[in-house]
């Protein structure tokens, strides 16, 4: 295979986007579901297919804020109205999200780790199908990934947990890069000594 010094490039500068600074215009129909069809191209052992996906979009961006607001008031009374509020914007201002949720199956050889990896390339791989259809995206969880009552509102069946929600749209504003691990620091090689 060829040398690709673009996506080298690409993945050597890659850098989420924050919420707070996605905006209109998100993907067409038709961006979205080429960013669908390069997401779902993960390592898939045993083709499993062990994940789901919720798009969260249009009007559904607000309505599922005031349900997650109304998780939040009964679990924390004492929430003021800016914590509502923040319950309220949590799929806004993107104009699409895409919840990503991890559905393993019983299989005697691909153990449920290996089930919930995949899943978690599948956000990620959402991310780089944004990026390269020219959008920019964050993939976050937040406390409705882990509360079961909310991921069920936001579409988890039973046995199936998200692994984050992956916004997308147009970039507001650049963002500089963040400090990165020392290779030394993060990697070795093994030895048999």
């Amino acid at each position: 295979m060829p040398a690709n010094p673009v996506l080298r490039d690409y993945l050597l500068t890659r850098r989420s986007v924050g919420l707070a600074f996605l905006q209109e215009p998100g993907p067409s129909e038709a961006e979205l579901e080429t960013i669908l069809a390069i997401g779902t191209r993960v390592p898939d052992h045993g083709k499993l297919t062990p994940w789901r996906l919720v798009i969260i979009d249009g009007a559904a961006r607000a309505e599922a804020g005031e349900k997650l607001a109304a998780i939040a008031a009964a679990r924390n009374p004492g929430l003021d109205e800016a914590g509502l509020e923040m319950e309220r914007r949590r799929f806004l201002p993107a104009p699409v999200t895409i919840g990503v949720i991890s559905a393993p199956r019983e299989h005697p050889k691909v153990p449920e780790l290996e089930q919930v990896l995949s899943a978690g390339n599948v956000a990620f791989n959402l991310v780089h199908a944004a990026y390269a259809l020219g959008y920019a995206a964050s993939w976050v969880t937040r406390w409705f990934t882990f509360d079961a009552e909310a991921a069920r509102m936001l579409g988890a069946g039973e046995g199936e947990q998200f692994v984050g929600f992956v916004h997308i749209g147009t970039p507001s504003a650049s963002v500089e890069d963040r400090p990165r691990p020392a290779l030394a620091e993060v990697a070795t090689r093994w030895s048999a000594g």
